[in-house]
């Protein structure tokens, strides 16, 4: 081969139109995991918030009823302020009965609260808890 076909040919530098399709569907597809991934992590760390908010403020909640008279305990909902926004709780009060063991059952009180964040109510914490109050009749 002489100098002049060498020119012509094999002697251009630079990037095919396949190459450069091949490296922008690589980078492509890189970019979507990295996207995915990153979403992801921000609503895990938004969940995460939530149920650690919730569980704090279900146990101040619960420290509040058990000040009260379990005469006065009724269900009832609320907000928690200007301090937690967007954070709501709601409260059943009901008579626990438990076959074969009625003298036991009524001095039992089941109070169920729920935290839930959020018009939606996307995000829900709920605890149950038992009381056994002897001076119920």
């Amino acid at each position: 081969m002489n100098d002049k076909n060498r020119t012509e040919k094999g002697n251009r530098s630079g990037f095919t139109l396949l190459e450069v399709m091949v490296a922008v569907a690589i980078m492509a597809i890189a970019l979507v995991a990295v996207l995915g991934s990153q979403s992801q992590s921000v609503l895990l760390a938004s969940e995460g918030k939530f149920n650690t908010t919730a569980a704090l403020l279900a146990q101040m909640k619960m420290a509040e009823m058990n000040l009260e008279s379990p005469e006065n305990l009724t269900s009832d909902s609320g907000t928690f302020g200007e301090d937690f926004p967007d954070y709501n709780w709601e409260t059943a009060v009901n008579d626990v009965t438990f076959a074969g063991t009625e003298q036991i059952s009524r001095h039992l009180i089941q109070v169920d609260l729920k935290i839930f964040w959020g018009k939606d109510e996307l995000y829900q914490y709920h605890l149950r808890e038992h009381r056994f109050v002897p001076g119920i009749q």
